[in-house]
């Protein structure tokens, strides 16, 4: 499982959400590879899971895969309800295991 965060710089919003995702997916035995990108370094890349903040939305309206869009980076449930939803949707869908 690959996730990648992203923001416009790649060191603010986004590390912020890959250190929370990160707490949140070990708590609960998810293994996954998380990145914190900025917007151009991930043009072209692939993920299983994007997370962003919100205002990112119009920048990722035609990614291909799945796309979570948190709109307060300090609601630790938000992100986790949000995240977690997609994270299993996507294990389940692929017969995969945590």
């Amino acid at each position: 499982m690959r996730i990648v965060t992203l923001c416009g710089m790649g060191f603010g919003s986004s590390l912020m959400l890959k250190m929370t995702i990160e707490d949140i997916l070990r708590a609960r035995g998810i293994k996954a590879e998380i990145l914190a990108w900025d917007l151009g370094s991930f043009k072209g890349q692939q993920a299983d899971v994007v997370v962003a903040q919100d205002d990112m939305a119009r920048h990722l309206k035609d990614y291909p895969g799945v796309v979570v869009l948190i709109s307060n980076l300090v609601d630790r449930k938000e992100i986790e309800t949000k995240v977690v939803g997609a994270v299993e949707g996507l294990l389940k869908g692929a017969g995969g295991t945590k």
